[in-house]
């Protein structure tokens, strides 16, 4: 997976972390029991990953002592081009990897069912979760899991997409005891949906971004035909932090961002998005921007979004430079500029704040 604002160094550290977290799912695994694993859809985040991608991906499922079942999704769908039916895969995939290619049931422990709902295109037109359990009868003594990826209607904006799944549906075949769970993929974000205890969202083992709901977790369910319990355990190591809200008026209020970025802790795992309003005179601005450019060494990424932050040239802020000639003239008339609207007033306050930080007058006290 690629995040645009993660330089190259950072993106292959983002990228060691989510083949770790799959040794780590592993380990979960082997402590709590569990006699199998299912991975919910977008296993790759496309067919056409690098061969060395794939490798490190199958060596860390080699982690598993337990079968493991994956399931094509949306952005690796079984389609002619899948990864899963490349030689690659087939010849590496460790022996207790098994791809869900079809809907029937899929003995996976004793007394334990799985009912995949595999993704053979990138539209399929209809709800995949309703097909695959239409056909089921009750099975006394199994327990069935329907392993399924996609939007849930109830949570859905998309009133005309024919591929979401139907919650009621899916109700009904948990009331009918045609399936006994249902664990889905698709929402980056931890999210039991419905009322039954028994469809539930994993989110993902990684955070991917920023407004994700309780990411970076798996979870260990609890299964047979008569009850269910979902335990949520922390997997991943990384974080996307966004600060709201914050206000900069002035030296006080830069010190207290200071102290706050440098108390952080694991911030080479960290990317953060700042969003800020206030006003703040040049000599405040050339030092909030230095401020930025020292923390942009430590965290993963940083991302400052400012559109009401209102900076304002003061006469104060270049007394001590003392400036003559060529160079006063040429501030002189970038102040004037500055005092206007739009980009060009924005470019100058931008070049006046960078003679400050040259200068050292930006600096923090």
């Amino acid at each position: 997976m690629k995040r645009r604002y993660l330089a190259e160094e950072a993106q292959a550290r983002f990228a060691d972390a989510r083949f770790a977290a799959v040794r780590r799912l592993a380990a979960l695994a082997e402590a709590q029991g569990c006699a199998f694993a299912v991975v919910c859809g977008d296993v790759f985040e496309s067919n056409q990953v690098e061969r060395r991608t794939l490798a490190r991906a199958l060596d860390a499922l080699g982690a598993f002592r337990m079968p493991v079942f994956l399931l094509p999704g949306n952005h690796d769908p079984l389609d002619s081009g899948s990864i899963y039916r490349q030689a690659a895969f087939r010849e590496r995939a460790p022996r207790l990897v098994h791809v869900l290619e079809d809907a029937r049931p899929v003995p996976a422990a004793p007394g334990v069912e799985i009912v995949g709902a595999p993704w053979r295109s990138k539209r399929p037109g209809r709800d995949l979760v309703a097909e695959a359990c239409a056909e089921l009868a009750p099975a006394p003594g199994v327990a069935r899991v329907c392993v399924a990826h996609g939007a849930v209607d109830a949570l859905s904006p998309d009133r005309d997409d024919p591929s979401r799944i139907a919650l009621a549906a899916a109700e009904a075949a948990l009331a009918a005891g045609r399936i006994h769970y249902v664990a889905l993929g698709d929402r980056h974000s931890r999210t039991e949906v419905g009322a039954s205890g028994r469809i539930f969202y994993a989110g993902t083992p990684e955070p991917t971004d920023f407004d994700e709901q309780a990411p970076g977790e798996a979870l260990v369910v609890t299964l047979d035909a008569g009850r269910v319990e979902v335990e949520a355990h922390t997997i991943g190591s990384w974080r996307f932090l966004r600060r709201r809200d914050l206000r900069l008026d002035g030296p006080a209020d830069l010190d207290a961002l200071e102290a706050w970025l440098l108390a952080l802790p694991a911030k080479e795992r960290c990317v953060l998005r700042i969003e800020c309003a206030g006003s703040l005179d040049l000599r405040a601005a050339a030092r909030l921007d230095a401020l930025l450019e020292r923390a942009r060494d430590l965290f993963a990424g940083l991302e400052l979004w400012n559109p009401d932050l209102r900076v304002h040239p003061d006469d104060a802020d270049f007394e001590p430079l003392a400036l003559a000639g060529f160079a006063a003239r040429a501030a002189e008339g970038l102040r004037a500029q500055a005092r206007g609207e739009g980009a060009p007033a924005a470019t100058a306050r931008d070049a006046l704040a960078l003679l400050l930080r040259l200068s050292g007058e930006g600096a923090a006290p």
